[in-house]
């Protein structure tokens, strides 16, 4: 059982690094196990954390409402995959009622695997958009990059959001030589069921069997068939996270890019990633953490390391996909939290 702090009238200090970024956006990952094996995030046989390294729901929920008294205005839910965690629907129905109470907005990314199932829940939660990753429309090219994945469930379970009333946009990692060709059905298929998309460079996290520099394409080069074919503009959204947008001529669809390897965004990076094991790593790409589950189990102080990892969140991060098989970081994106 958590230790909860008595209230206090004085105001919690806001999130600010030792560089003067204000930290409004919390990823919070319920679990770093998924249902998934993609072949760019996790190796084929995982070993996953045992019950008593990771938080509990309540654990969550309670630090989860601490960030949001200093600041956190966005919270999005993440993994390995969210949805395979028990309690997510008490989680969720938790946060989602902070919004309005100094949180604006709870999000949730998924590989949408189970999504027709708890669609209505995230709903009723407060939530209003989701991301889906989706790399392919190709059956074969899915299973062949989750391994073990059925691209009808996850279509099903996109329509099953839609339904439930939530917005939901495409999250699609490109790829060379895997979904090069994707594009622009992926673009054709999100016009068609009312989604955005959003394209995101393969990062260096944790040991996986391939060499992620093979499979590596900048975002200029991958887009490159659409700007054949049609204009792309920048347009002036934000969604708290790091995606630049763009509108494309005779569609819908807004495109988002996110280039951590051809031009990060570090400087203006306002996140902060906390762990299942309790743990806030003050960079996706570097080690340096802190780990607040002691603290927070025997009354420690929670603000204090907080505010210890904000001092030490770097200027930036260190990706480098030449390294070829040698990662930035060893663990794996689905222990951080996407």
């Amino acid at each position: 059982m958590a230790v909860i702090s008595p209230p206090s009238a004085v105001q919690p200090a806001p999130l600010v690094d030792g560089i003067g970024r204000r930290i409004s956006y919390l990823r919070l990952s319920v679990t770093d196990r998924c249902d998934l094996r993609c072949r760019y995030c996790m190796a084929e046989d995982m070993t996953f954390l045992p019950r008593s390294q990771v938080l509990s729901i309540e654990e969550m929920g309670d630090l989860a409402e601490r960030f949001v008294a200093r600041g956190v205005r966005h919270i999005r839910l993440t993994g390995g995959e969210p949805l395979v965690r028990r309690g997510i629907d008490m989680l969720a129905e938790r946060l989602g009622g902070l919004i309005g109470r100094g949180l604006d907005e709870l999000t949730l990314t998924t590989n949408a695997m189970r999504l027709a199932d708890h669609a209505p829940m995230l709903a009723r939660a407060g939530m209003r958009r989701i991301n889906v990753s989706l790399d392919t429309l190709d059956p074969q090219a899915f299973r062949h990059i989750t391994r073990v994945g059925d691209l009808d469930l996850g279509l099903h379970g996109i329509a099953a959001a839609r339904a439930a009333g939530l917005a939901v946009k495409i999250n699609m990692v490109a790829l060379a030589g895997l979904n090069e060709d994707q594009l622009l059905p992926m673009l054709d298929f999100c016009a068609a069921n009312g989604c955005d998309l959003t394209l995101i460079e393969t990062m260096p996290l944790g040991e996986v069997e391939a060499d992620r520099s093979d499979h590596y394409v900048p975002l200029h080069q991958f887009i490159a068939p659409l700007r054949a074919e049609r204009s792309i503009w920048p347009v002036d959204k934000a969604t708290g996270g790091p995606a630049r947008y763009f509108a494309i001529e005779d569609s819908p669809v807004t495109l988002g890019l996110i280039t951590p390897l051809s031009d990060n965004f570090c400087s203006t990076c306002n996140r902060i990633r906390l762990t299942v094991e309790g743990r806030i790593y003050m960079c996706l790409g570097q080690d340096d953490h802190v780990d607040l589950r002691a603290a927070l189990r025997d009354g420690g102080d929670v603000d204090g390391l907080i505010d210890a990892a904000l001092a030490g969140k770097p200027r930036a991060h260190d990706f480098h996909i030449e390294r070829k098989s040698t990662p930035a970081v060893a663990r794996h994106m689905s222990a951080t939290g996407g």
